[in-house]
């Protein structure tokens, strides 16, 4: 122990050199120095020595002592005495976390805080965010509100595990807030954790256990709002660090806050118009003439009352059915009546008899409103039970305002102070409820009307296409200033998004809102007069006012009116049945009709002939009867040629795409991000688009819609998707028209390519905005390019870079090579390949420019046998050789017929004796009638055919007869017998 001991004073070595050679300096007392412990050992032990406080003032220290054990620790409201190492109660005006460190004064940064202010793209200069930082408030720190990325930050190293407790205000779901803690190895905590819930209330409690040794402690926010909407800070508070190694003294109690009674762990907020110093004891009463706000340091001169510090409103009605117009003054008061030109309170007006109850209410004895009880309905006077064969609406309706109904309540926020329901913000008054006069001109006055859940009515086929419920209301503003009136939908008061908002002064109109989630229950108002800083009652007469709230199929609510139920043959008590699907209910009947084919019943209440809507072209009724779907197939038939035909079911998946980056002024890239659904069946999967910047993860499901993505390195996340709405959720048709059911899609934004059309595909949504008060509308065009491979090509007009020009219509252009028709067989043609060594081959090819894609292939090649061009030379020459002689065969045989006909001509003229017209006379009596009398001089016996045919040579007289010499008769007659035998033998063959 001794030898631990001497090396614990190895480091107080030159103190005691110091002392040695310093015994001319006076005695040290004990405001000269400071005790502090030495660091633990491996077993947990430590030594208490004096350090003084400036270094060469005096001498004689307090020798080194034993010191407590590094796990002692005192309990809230004390202190460790370093010279008695006993812990003691703090005194009055003070107050100690024991083993922890409290922040709650936020006048500046307190000592150890780090704020840092950067962006998260990287291609922006880092100076544009360094004033984008946490901002001490006085109560609080303010986070940044814009696109930049502010971090929060403190160190601190426990002696043991300990915990961080603090309270933060979220209630704007376009900040992204995480907190998260880093230890010795820079090892964050589980990303899923660090992800911070939406305010329920006004202050959210936060509690982390912290590890033993080195902890940072990090609160990160980042805002998304890009479309010039306001954005709510994150503030935080109240931020204890318990685990540290002691607290030597207790803390005074900051102004606003005492401590009356020793030992306390925290001080105490003074009541208003009270005011304390540092280190309060009691808080004290201001002046008269002065006023003071909870937790205020001071007191400050009450001002002239003035018109702007009153307000008018509607007494309930009272036991004789009467009601009274009164003012009062604005909660709480802080003008004087009696300085001069001080205004008083006007005198209350008469009383004048009381409006009826809201519809599905009743008028009870006492005169108040009460709701009509399930099956009966109310005009506002008195309920009656709906007929036999009907069934009550239900809903909520207000339109009088005598009193605030129970559902709703007001509320203030306010971000220059903590105090968020100080005072009344919205106010009845008979025909409409209207937004009073506040402190701050910079004040949210916000009203909120919060239901328990909706159900359909009986006589409603339910279905995704059913209109779950529906809230409208009328309003008006009248402004001065930059006003602006907020609508938000939410599934509490504070855990809300902007559904629309309005700027300046609006004259009386209606906004309507479609409700498609059962989460849906809280809806909020918002009016701010102004978003200058530093203004006070300047714009206290500008305001809102809403005239009525209708909202339908509310779980628990009132019925106005009953309607009736539809009737089916095996129905015969009076119990609601709905209609079969396909049906609608025929008006004041309830007789159940059905639609013409191929329609589809409207998602609203489905009575009359109204309900049906026809399907647009080349789309089918689904099996439910709620909507109008494509198959996918397309079939366009063309002038002068074969019909198309489409198969887009390659394109069917949802496809995402965006625009091209955009940039704040802050130098934050974002894009436009749009997520497509081109077709489908019963079955198909939606686009759909949701919000992961908060926990809520609110999304939207239909064909097309889109969300703002900002490129972000924060919970490793690669993409920031927030504020998704839809642009369709319902196929309005399918056709190569430009214009179908008021959607236009203007050829201009993708001039045309080719000579095919483009295939286009109209979707519509329901959700109305105050710009667009038809819903919104996309068209997609279908463009056929064969050479485009990826699925997702799809581009935005090139003069509407955001997909629309009106925000109301988008358009897009789809570039694929599956938008291309079928091929069948007019798109390819066949090339018929020369005779090759006996092979002909045949091959189909493409038609040029390609306009189609799948469908039909190309036929293999064909090979077929052929005669080639040699084989039919050959057989030519040897055809040419046989019919020539042939031919010269013949010709002799004719000639030699020839010749004996001329020796008889010239026999018989040389009988004739030269005369002409005179027959010869017979030679001799041999010679035959009938007989041909030929005298050859040829001799014919055996001879060879080519002796013959030289015999026949003869050399003509000069007259043209060959010169035959005369022979004797009877050589002759013998002569004529043997050809004539010859000529026998020949005719015979």
């Amino acid at each position: 122990m001794q030898r631990r001991g001497l090396t614990h004073l190895r480091h107080f070595l030159p103190f005691l050199l110091f002392a040695l050679t310093s015994a001319e300096l006076p005695m040290c007392k004990e405001s000269d120095y400071h005790f502090e412990y030495t660091e633990c050992d491996i077993l947990g032990s430590r030594w208490r020595v004096a350090v003084p406080n400036k270094a060469d003032t005096c001498t004689g220290l307090p020798d080194p002592v034993k010191g407590t054990q590094c796990t002692f620790s005192c309990s809230e409201g004390e202190f460790l005495d370093m010279q008695s190492q006993q812990c003691q109660k703090c005194a009055v005006g003070t107050y100690s976390l024991g083993t922890g460190v409290a922040f709650d004064e936020w006048d500046t940064l307190p000592s150890g805080f780090v704020t840092l202010g950067v962006t998260l793209y990287e291609g922006s200069a880092r100076s544009h965010c360094v004033n984008s930082t946490w901002t001490p408030k006085g109560e609080y720190i303010a986070s940044n509100t814009d696109e930049c990325t502010a971090t929060l930050s403190y160190a601190v190293t426990l002696k043991k595990p300990g915990t961080l407790f603090f309270e933060y205000f979220y209630p704007d779901n376009s900040v992204y807030f995480e907190f998260f803690v880093q230890n010795d190895q820079c090892q964050s905590t589980d990303s899923k954790s660090r992800w911070m819930k939406i305010s329920e209330s006004t202050w959210s409690p936060y509690r982390v256990e912290l590890n033993k040794g080195n902890n940072v402690l990090y609160w990160r926010t980042a805002a998304y709002a890009l479309q010039g909407s306001a954005v709510k800070p994150v503030l935080l508070r109240n931020i204890q660090v318990s685990g540290v190694a002691y607290t030597s003294e207790c803390f005074h109690c900051k102004p606003g806050t005492h401590s009356a009674k020793s030992g306390s762990a925290r001080c105490t907020p003074c009541p208003a118009n009270t005011y304390s110093n540092k280190g309060a004891t009691v808080c004290h009463e201001c002046d008269q003439d002065k006023y003071a706000e909870a937790g205020s340091g001071s007191c400050k001169p009450r001002p002239a009352c003035t018109s702007r510090d009153y307000f008018y409103t509607h007494t309930p009605c009272d036991s004789k059915g009467q009601t009274q117009l009164m003012y009062k003054w604005v909660e709480p008061k802080i003008c004087s009546e009696t300085l001069k030109g001080a205004v008083n309170l006007p005198a209350s007006g008469e009383k004048q008899t009381c409006p009826p109850c809201n519809p599905g209410f009743y008028v009870t004895n006492s005169s108040n409103c009460e709701p009509c009880t399930n099956g009966s309905y109310s005009n506002g006077t008195v309920c009656a039970n709906c007929p036999v064969g009907t069934e009550p609406v239900s809903g909520f309706e207000y339109k009088w305002w005598n009193t605030m109904p129970t559902n709703m309540k007001t509320s203030v926020f306010r971000q220059a102070s903590s105090s968020f329901n100080h005072s009344t913000t919205w106010e009845v008054a008979g025909e409409y409820i209207y937004t009073t006069p506040g402190d701050q001109d910079t004040d949210y006055l916000m009203l909120t009307l919060s239901v328990p859940g909706y159900r359909l009515s009986q006589s409603v086929v339910t279905d995704e296409r059913s209109e779950l419920s529906r809230i409208t209301f009328v309003f008006e503003t009248r402004c001065t200033a930059n006003c602006k009136f907020f609508f938000l939908a939410g599934y509490s008061e504070w855990n809300n998004n902007v559904i629309e908002h309005w700027n300046g002064s609006k004259s009386k109109q209606s906004y309507s809102y479609l409700i498609q989630s059962n989460n849906t229950v809280s809806f909020t108002w918002t009016f701010q007069r102004t978003d200058e800083p530093n203004v006070e009652r300047k714009y206290s007469a500008d305001s809102a006012k809403i005239f009525s709230i209708h909202i339908t199929n509310v779980i628990g609510g009132v019925a106005s009116e009953c309607r009736r139920c539809a009737l089916v043959a095996t129905k015969s008590d009076s119990a609601c049945v709905p209609c079969p699907p396909g049906h609608y209910m025929v008006s004041g009947t309830g007789v159940c009709k059905s639609c013409p084919p191929n329609s589809f019943i409207r998602a609203a209440q489905p009575v009359g002939e109204d309900a049906c809507i026809k399907c647009g072209p080349n789309t089918k009724r689904n099996k439910a009867h709620t909507a109008c779907l494509s198959d996918c197939t397309l079939d366009v038939q063309m002038k002068g040629r074969a019909a198309l035909h489409y198969d887009f079911s390659a394109l069917s998946n949802v496809t995402g795409f965006h625009s091209s980056p955009r940039f704040t002024s802050k130098g934050l890239r974002y894009l436009h991000h749009f997520n497509l659904g081109l077709c489908g069946t019963e079955g198909r999967v939606p686009a759909s688009c949701v919000d992961n910047v908060t926990e809520s993860g609110r999304g939207v499901k239909g064909y097309v819609c889109q969300s703002v993505v900002v490129p972000s390195d924060i919970r490793s996340q690669s993409m920031v998707s927030s504020q998704p709405f839809l642009i369709g959720d319902s196929l309005v048709g399918v056709t190569t028209e430009s214009t179908l059911s008021g959607i236009s899609s203007p050829k201009l934004l993708f001039p045309p390519a080719s000579g095919l059309p483009d295939v286009i595909f109209y979707y519509k949504s329901s959700d109305a905005t105050q710009a667009c008060k038809q819903g919104r509308s996309a068209t997609v065009r279908l463009r056929c390019s064969p050479t485009v491979t990826a699925k997702d090509h799809i581009t935005l007009p090139s003069n509407c870079s955001e997909g629309t020009c009106d925000g109301c219509t988008f358009h897009f252009l789809w570039q694929s090579q599956h938008a291309c028709p079928l091929c069948t067989k007019e798109h390819y043609r066949e090339i018929v390949s020369a005779c090759v060594q006996g092979i002909q081959r045949t091959t189909y090819v493409w038609q040029q420019p390609l306009q189609c894609y799948g469908g039909e292939a190309l036929p293999a090649q064909k090979v077929n046998a052929c005669v080639s061009l040699d084989f039919w030379l050959k057989f030519g020459v040897s055809t040419g050789t046989v019919a020539a002689l042939l031919l010269l065969s013949i010709s002799c045989y004719f000639w030699k017929k020839t010749r004996k006909l001329q020796y008889k001509y010239s026999k018989l003229m040389s009988t004739s004796g030269g005369k002409e017209c005179e027959l010869p006379t017979a030679d001799s009596c041999a010679i035959m009638e009938g007989e041909d009398a030929e005298d050859d001089l040829m001799d014919l016996t055996k001879k060879s055919f080519f002796t013959k045919i030289k015999s026949f040579s003869r050399e003509r007289t000069s007259d043209g007869f060959d010169s035959v010499p005369l022979k004797s008769s009877s050589s002759l007659l013998r002569r004529e017998e043997f050809d004539s035998d010859d000529d026998d033998d020949d005719v015979r063959g």
